[in-house]
């Protein structure tokens, strides 16, 4: 028997708490109205139907084929999926293709846009600036449009007084090559510029847009190149886009206009909806002790629908800004914004609750070092498997009437039925998980109840259904969120001081077994009191609803943005008040350590190594005798060689230079015939749409496109192959063709490959039509009026192709950005970030500032967050990077980012253990300052260990096997509490003789400490202050919850650890360096 016992796994399995609960005092949150029904905690569909059927789909029970009754079923699923928003936006932007096709297909249109070629641009652009947008995204789409196609033109007609110019004056050749530096180089060394600092989709599509016209200008006109004056190709390509912006805008606008606006307040639901479920099954997770639940494919896709709609939710919410602005409900704008950074606030609530229930799930996870001593009860041993609660009955009498209580102590109208029985009972604590179990027991009805009605909240839609999206906040929503909290606070409160209470009354455990149980019940008060924040959050996210509901109703229309005088007139006023002396700050206004974090900008990518940590490394300052002229000219010589050296300008220098010795093909006279009979145009467009800023997404758009245009080719020369000329037949298979591209585009979500393909079917198929016009273009060598499709899609796949390989090695060659070097500086210096933060103390500042000031300054959890998410961007960036010594590890660098998330979150639930508090008690104030050397060395401990994991991530040099762990600072922790609490004791039963002959050697150090540094002539023992201090048990829940979060963040370090050390190895005392 003993020998099964050992070898059973620990911890024991729980069972559910769901049928063990009493069904506690639940708050309807639609009515208001109190009931004791039995609830679960169970996830909502998402609204998808589930459709997970076995093999049996090829055969039916009549034997009939089931793949026949799909295909029975395809017309109604067809149009079922055109009357979806992706089904119609499919059918918009094919609409949109059809029209901008026609620019070619028909005579008058094509009159209209003049001789030359080029017309199938049209086309074009109405795939980069596709109809499927709200009609805020498109105003901004139009907006940056129109600034490319200024840009675009006047470059061109830049080059054409250039080129006039020199043929004037006789230096032909000087002209070409100010044409060349100027409007090629500096013109597309510009555009690259602006698309790697804006980093915005839209803003891509803008830059493509220029970069078409001017290729299309200054490479192919012959004025340009023969120095004469002709208006006739600048004025086709602005009708060109022209004419492509509006047809697009216009079926945005009048074909199932759809509104940035409508879509915010949709993701709206979808959040609450995956919020509420995540809370759900976080707190069921925590009432049954397992963590399956929280690593459940459920709760995974909970995980996924709420970032999907959190990112939806941002991108709307910009595009909205514009449509509000434009009607002028700026202060509508003002109060979705404050929604949006409600559910920022409330996902990180939910990461801090998730934290404390992992925490449970750790402590759980622990061995008992001892067993209990003094065991009289004849059941098996309270630290084997049988602990469960199924079985505790033959071992601990007490303990049966707290498991089979008949109610639970909410509310003065639901008293226990036991109540005097137990109360006169002693509980029995012999080993943590009996803190667990007194808990649930007393604590967890209460839990449930409120975590229904806080679920049920979320759940509930808040916006109505479309198209008005009108505000639907529930009026007894608040109430009975607060008559639900006020039920929850007062069960916490007489639940803790039980678990207290029983701790207090049993003494007779070892210290090891006493500091696990008290580390226990601070994680339940610890847990206990996120879901208290979490319910602060959603009430103060129902008050934002509420003002927003208020809002709409009542504002009116403003336009106060078109009021520039009196933005101006504030703006002066901010920076220049007045001239009253007496009003002048007597100090100068400095950032101080409390300043906000300024926001990071979402489009921004993480720089690595800030300014002033690489200005350190300059050594001028080392020589002060130097010359002072040869220290001025090489710091401005160092200043603008750094300038020069940001990623961003690197990038648009080597994209100019790359484009002009491309375009030097066009200008020579001996590679200008070669460079027009193979469409060389083609490739340098290719050139500037696949040089990205890093080489994995280089890499990942150069693949694509090439497949793309082998696909588009092929169906090219199929359908020419079957229609010839016929313009009708083209232009019904076209339209089917971006039926399929714009499919693949908007609902596979794979944009490049989509429209690739389709601009592919555009430069062969469109531009072979318009040959058969006789138009005015040097094009014998493609077969003329009666093209040969071979030849063309030959040309255009061989050269589009050239053109990715031309990028793909100047992202490569020269000056390359790799996106593993930068995620690799980005960890770093997150780590370092997260370190110093640590390192404050943070409750070292509560102790300082007596709780008016938090250890993370304002903003800072923000900025630390999409930090972050940057670098998951790189993570999955870096993967498409090829490299000789191997492949990217994104396996092992994803599980850093999964733990580095999880730091984040403890991070969060550290703020909130300091910040969700009242004024300090006496008691909690003698604590921190007889503990603050030991805290101080834990703080500096995570930091080393911080630092030492940067400048391992960083530099990819093996860590050793001494790196410092934080395992041993706790046990002190530990001991100097355990140590204080008997001091504490015996001095208040008056037995602490020693500490009275001590009074005199007490000189007030304790104030010396409160800084949480640690001091070489520290105390070891409690001073006179902290003793004569009366100290309850719930003061000691500030610092166990504070150790509980310091175990969390050392253990996700560990696991960090543990995979740099199998990406870069580990050095023991044995290896030999020395070569």
């Amino acid at each position: 028997m003993a020998s099964s016992t050992s070898t059973t796994q620990w911890p024991p399995r729980r069972p559910s708490q769901r049928s063990k609960l009493r069904n506690g005092t639940v708050i309807i949150p639609s009515t208001g109205e109190r009931t004791r029904r039995h609830l679960t905690l169970r996830p909502s569909n998402h609204g998808r139907p589930e459709d997970r059927r076995s093999l049996s789909f090829l055969h039916s029970e009549d034997g009939y084929p089931a793949f026949a009754r799909q295909i029975k079923k395809l017309p109604t699923k067809l149009w079922t999926f055109l009357k979806s928003p992706a089904g119609r936006g499919v059918l918009k932007c094919s609409l949109a293709y059809f029209l901008g096709s026609l620019a070619t297909y028909l005579p008058p249109v094509s009159a209209f846009l003049g001789k030359p070629d080029g017309k199938h641009v049209v086309a074009t652009i109405t795939v980069y600036f596709h109809a499927n947008r709200t009609w805020g995204s498109m105003l901004e789409a139009v907006i940056i449009a129109v600034c490319a196609i200024a840009y675009a033109q006047s470059l061109s007609i830049i080059a054409m007084g250039l080129s006039l110019l020199g043929a004037e004056t006789g230096f032909k050749t000087l002209s070409h090559i100010a044409v060349l530096v100027l409007c090629i180089g500096f013109g597309l060394g510009f555009v690259g510029w602006v698309k790697a600092k804006m980093d915005n989709p839209l803003v891509n599509v803008g830059c493509t847009l220029a970069s078409i016209s001017i290729i299309a200008t200054i490479t192919k006109e012959e004025a340009i190149h023969d120095g004469y004056l002709s208006w006739v190709k600048i004025v086709q390509i602005f009708k060109i886009l022209v004419m492509g912006v509006s047809i697009a805008t216009l079926v945005n606008l009048l074909v199932w206009r759809t509104s940035a606006r409508a879509n915010l307040r949709s993701t709206f639901n979808s959040a609450t909806l995956s919020l509420g479920d995540m809370l759900a099954t976080i707190s069921r997770a925590f009432l049954n002790g397992t963590e399956e639940e929280l690593l459940s494919p459920d709760y995974t896709r909970m995980r996924e629908d709420y970032r999907t709609a959190y990112t939806k939710m941002s991108k709307n919410l910009g595009e909205a800004k514009l449509e509000h602005y434009l009607l002028g409900r700026e202060a509508i704008y003002h109060l979705d914004r404050e929604v949006v950074r409600s559910f920022e606030v409330l996902t990180h609530a939910l990461g801090g609750l998730r934290s404390a229930a992992e925490t449970q799930f750790a402590l759980l996870k622990e061995l008992p070092q001892e067993a209990p001593t003094g065991q009289t009860s004849p059941g098996p041993n309270l630290f084997s498997p049988t602990l469960a609660r199924s079985s505790s009955w033959q071992s601990r009498t007490s303990w049966d009437r707290v498991g089979t209580l008949a109610a639970i102590d909410e509310s003065e109208e639901t008293e226990p039925e036991f109540a005097p029985a137990y109360l006169g009972q002693p509980i029995k604590l012999r080993s943590p998980s009996d803190i667990f179990e007194l808990f649930i027991a007393r604590l967890g009805p209460s839990m449930k109840s409120l975590a229904y009605t806080l679920s049920e909240i979320l759940r509930t839609p808040t916006f109505g259904p479309p198209p008005t999206y009108e505000i639907t906040v529930n009026e007894h929503f608040r109430r009975s969120l607060q008559d639900a909290l006020t039920i929850y606070n007062e069960t916490r409160t007489r639940a803790l001081r039980e678990i207290y209470k029983a701790i207090e009354l049993d003494r007779s455990r070892s210290e090891s077994i006493q500091a696990d149980i008290e580390e226990v019940a601070a994680a339940c008060g610890h847990f206990s009191f996120s879901l208290q924040n979490v319910a602060e959050y959603i009430d103060a996210h129902l008050v934002v609803l509420e003002d927003l509901k208020f809002a709409r109703a009542t504002s009116g229309r403003r336009w106060n943005w078109l009021k520039f005088w009196q933005l101006w007139a504030n703006r002066r006023r901010r920076v220049k008040p007045d001239g009253d002396p007496d009003r002048e700050a007597l100090l100068p206004q400095e950032p101080g350590p409390d300043a906000p974090v300024r926001r990071m900008k979402k489009s921004g990518m993480p720089r690595g190594l800030p300014a002033e940590i690489v200005h350190q490394r300059d050594s001028w300052h080392a020589a002060p005798h130097a010359s002072s002229i040869v220290r001025t000219i090489s710091q401005a010589s160092l200043k603008v060689l750094r300038f020069l050296s940001r990623d961003d300008i690197r990038f648009g220098i080597k994209i100019g230079v790359g484009a002009m010795i491309w375009g030097a093909f066009a200008f020579l006279p001996a590679t200008r015939p070669i460079y027009k009979h193979w469409r060389g145009e083609w490739g340098l467009l290719s050139y500037m749409i696949v040089t990205n800023m890093t080489m994995g997404a280089a890499n990942t758009t150069g693949y694509t496109r090439f497949l793309a245009t082998l696909v588009g080719g092929s169906c090219a020369l199929a359908t020419w192959a079957v229609c010839e000329a016929n313009a009708v037949a083209l232009a019904f298979f076209g339209w089917v063709m971006s039926v399929g591209s714009f499919y693949v585009m908007l609902v596979r979500g794979k944009a490049p490959l989509g429209r690739t393909t389709l601009l592919a079917w555009n430069v062969t198929v469109l531009y072979a039509y318009s040959l058969t016009q006789q138009v005015d273009d040097d094009d014998d060598d493609e077969g003329g009026t009666t093209p040969i499709m071979f030849d063309i899609v030959y040309h255009r796949v061989l050269m589009v192709n050239l053109g990715i390989f031309a990028g793909i090695m100047m992202c490569r060659l020269i000056w390359p950005i790799s996106g593993r070097l930068k995620f690799k500086e980005g960890l770093a210096v997150l780590y370092l970030q997260l370190g110093l933060i640590w390192r404050r103390g943070p409750l070292a500042i509560l102790l300082k500032s007596d709780n008016t000031e938090s250890y993370m300054k304002a903003g800072e959890e923000k900025a630390l967050q999409r930090y972050a998410l940057k670098l998951d961007a790189l993570r999955k960036s870096a993967k498409a990077e090829f490299e000789l010594r191997g492949p990217f590890p994104d396996a092992s660098c994803a599980r850093i980012m999964q733990s580095t998330q999880k730091i984040l979150d403890g991070f969060h639930a550290m703020r909130l253990v300091t910040s969700k508090r009242g004024n300090l008690s006496p008691g909690e104030r003698a604590l921190l300052v007889h503990t603050a050397p030991e805290r101080a060395q834990i703080c500096d401990r995570i930091c080393h260990v911080f630092q030492v994991l940067a400048s391992s991530v960083m530099l990819e040099y093996p860590l050793t096997d001494a790196v410092p762990s934080v395992g041993n600072n706790k046990d002190r922790l530990l001991g100097k509490i355990h140590r204080f609490r008997k001091e504490h004791q015996r001095r208040l039963s008056g037995t602490d003789e020693e500490g009275t002959n001590q009074r005199e050697n007490s000189n007030g150090d304790a104030q010396g400490n409160r800084d949480g540094k640690a001091s070489k002539d520290a105390p070891t023992r409690p001073q006179l202050q902290d003793i004569d201090v009366v100290v309850e048990e719930q003061d000691y829940a500030l610092l166990y919850a504070y150790i509980l979060v310091t175990t969390q963040v050392a253990q996700e370090l560990r696991v960090v650890q543990k995979e740099v050390e199998g990406l870069y190895g580990v050095l023991d005392e044995h290896a030999m360096l020395l070569r």
